[in-house]
């Protein structure tokens, strides 16, 4: 099939990502899910069957069949209705692109589809979802491995995420992952799939380094896996011998961070997403403490663990009979004594050579700035 002379292709990759353009994926669903990128709408040329029935006529009688199979499957009705979904989407984003798996035949039918109909022409991606994830590997591999990265450290509770939002250039890990880290750290909303997270780390790390490549970066100091999701080798090998700063705070601050974190502001991260009752959320919210103390069963051996459990199941019915938080800031107070401050101290004395300061938060601050990074 010809390209139509005027339907224009957006040759420049890199700018679909710098200038965030939105993007109508023509995937079948089933492609959609396995990996997309961010901001992405799936608005599908062909269903899951129907693409597998054109893809078998495809292989066995060639383009012409596959793409009059295509017609034949889409009725009049079914048509218009595509179309009139493209169309609302084109109208909504006017600077945005479409693409399919390699920017070729799904890509070119809707564009003509979509202008034959509405007179208008909506601009492609050349090479497709495949040019762009490629791209976006490419920008793990090359610029992750020079990237000017400061880390930042701390124990649990110090509040290193709201600290990263004081600067103007972070790379909020955890909130790409939707996950803070821990055993506790898990998000209402599930993780991205692995693909999906690789592609929101690349090009959100495309854009810090297009906009000032020489300023540094601020990195929250992470292990290999957040949750169930793997930062990108490259980039955690250049975290590892990045410069590190250690953020420290009172025992007590600490204890009402994480209650804020892991309890306050989850509770509201919880109505926010299921839009359920307050039973709804309640049981959720026993359901992740509970659960968070369940896998760290193991480290705290049977008896601490069983103690720890009956401690949070006390402390979650005082909290919901009557607001009394102060089982959970006790539950809290244990697990940072007895289980993550042995376990960070563990990890941070492996990287004493790589710390360039520590101290409380302003102060933090202080020599963050002396180091290059600007207050958001």
């Amino acid at each position: 099939m010809a390209n139509h002379p005027d339907l224009p292709v957006c040759t420049d990759i890199a700018s679909v990502f710098l200038e965030n353009r939105p993007l109508m994926d023509l995937r079948a669903p089933v492609e959609f899910e396995q990996g997309a990128f961010s901001g992405a709408e799936n608005w599908p040329l062909l269903t899951d069957e129907e693409r597998r029935q054109v893809g078998i006529c495809y292989k066995e009688a060639g383009q012409d069949a596959a793409i009059a199979l295509g017609y034949e499957l889409i009725d009049a009705e079914e048509k218009d209705r595509r179309i009139a979904l493209w169309q609302a989407f084109a109208e909504a984003h006017p600077q945005g692109l479409l693409y399919c798996f390699r920017g070729g035949l799904r890509s070119r039918l809707t564009q003509r589809m979509l202008f034959e109909a509405t007179g208008i022409a909506y601009p492609r991606i050349a090479g497709g979802y495949k040019a762009m994830r490629r791209f976006l590997l490419e920008v793990l591999q090359t610029q992750s491995a020079d990237a000017p990265l400061i880390m930042l450290g701390g124990r649990t509770g110090v509040g290193k995420t709201p600290f990263l939002f004081r600067f103007e250039r972070p790379l909020d890990l955890e909130g790409l992952a939707r996950h803070k880290g821990s055993a506790f750290g898990q998000d209402p909303e599930p993780q991205p799939t692995p693909i999906n997270f690789e592609n929101q780390v690349a090009a959100e790390l495309l854009r810090l380094l297009q906009r000032a490549p020489d300023d540094p970066i601020l990195v929250e100091d992470e292990g290999k896996m957040i949750g169930a999701r793997q930062v990108p080798p490259v980039l955690f090998e250049r975290m590892t011998h990045s410069p590190l700063v250690v953020i420290e705070r009172p025992l007590d601050e600490r204890i009402e961070q994480s209650l804020k974190d892991y309890i306050i502001d989850l509770e509201a991260d919880y109505c926010r997403v299921l839009a359920t009752d307050a039973a709804g959320v309640s049981e959720h919210m026993r359901e992740h403490v509970l659960g968070g103390i369940d896998r760290v069963a193991k480290r705290l051996g049977g008896a601490r663990h069983r103690q720890l459990r009956g401690l949070a199941e006390e402390a979650l019915d005082a909290w919901y009979a009557c607001g009394d938080l102060q089982g959970l800031r006790d539950l809290i107070h244990v697990m940072l004594v007895d289980y993550y401050d042995p376990m960070y101290d563990y990890q941070l004395a492996n990287k004493r050579e790589r710390i360039v300061f520590s101290g409380p938060p302003e102060a933090v601050a202080e020599e963050l700035v002396a180091r290059g990074l600007r207050l958001a």
